[in-house]
């Protein structure tokens, strides 16, 4: 069966990109001052999150951690 080439290539791009970012929406925190955070990795699950989180907190003791599900991430329009 032929393949259907009347789409644009950019559009199916975009699609596989917003779908592997919406993969890895577990993610680690590390907490800041002023109730601000910044994302230092992202996780397909959240047991991966925390195991790595623990990893984290015994490497950097002096710094916060928390796993946070990540569900405002900008997304590609398509």
């Amino acid at each position: 069966m032929p393949e259907n080439t009347d789409y644009k290539a950019s559009k199916s791009d975009n699609q596989a990109i917003a779908y592997k970012e919406r993969l890895n929406s577990w993610a680690i925190a590390r907490l800041l001052p002023n109730t601000q955070r910044e994302i230092v990795a992202r996780f397909r699950s959240r047991s991966d999150a925390e195991g790595y989180m623990r990893h984290l907190s015994q490497e950097r003791a002096n710094a916060s951690y928390m796993v946070v599900f990540d569900c405002q991430r900008q997304e590609v329009v398509i």
